[in-house]
């Protein structure tokens, strides 16, 4: 109705909100890790999804109400917690958010996509879900280019970057 990109902090979602979000191109972003911090009850995603509704997974890291910046914290939760998949929650995780922002040029790999991307040290991106929290990255690729300097920190920026 509004035409919003995302509506975000998605816990208590109710009927009438799954068929609003499912018959729009408006993304549901899940914060799972804001729900684990706080103790909340974890929400539905599995019916959104199931709706057809766009779905992305973020961190929300802050003082208050989630003290993680690791997404493959926030993929097994989702998994774990939100019912999702591996495959649901690794692309609410990279084109969810991208939708989520209204942006066609990143969260996918192919032809004229943006080449940023981590290379894990696993045999399958399944372990970013069974193996949370040990440092999986073996390569860090930002803008098509290598950054051998900060595998284990793709989210760190570099010295003298502005945020």
């Amino acid at each position: 109705e509004l035409g919003c990109a995302s509506a975000d902090h998605c816990t208590y979602l109710v009927d009438a909100d799954i068929d609003a979000l499912s018959g729009s191109d408006t993304v549901a972003t899940f914060l799972p890790a804001t729900d684990f911090s706080t103790r909340q009850p974890y929400p539905d995603a599995r019916r959104l999804i199931d709706a057809g509704g766009g779905v992305a997974l973020a961190t929300n890291c802050n003082p208050g109400s989630s003290f993680t910046t690791s997404m493959s914290f926030v993929i097994a939760l989702a998994v774990r917690d939100l019912r999702m998949t591996a495959t649901e929650a690794l692309t609410a995780a990279t084109l969810g958010g991208a939708r989520a922002l209204r942006r066609a040029d990143i969260g996918w790999l192919g032809p004229g996509s943006r080449a940023d991307l981590v290379v894990l040290d696993a045999p399958s991106y399944t372990h970013l879900v069974y193996r949370p929290g040990v440092p999986l990255i073996a390569r860090t690729i930002v803008g098509g280019r290598d950054r051998p300097d900060r595998p284990d920190r793709p989210d760190r920026p570099q010295e003298g970057t502005r945020l």
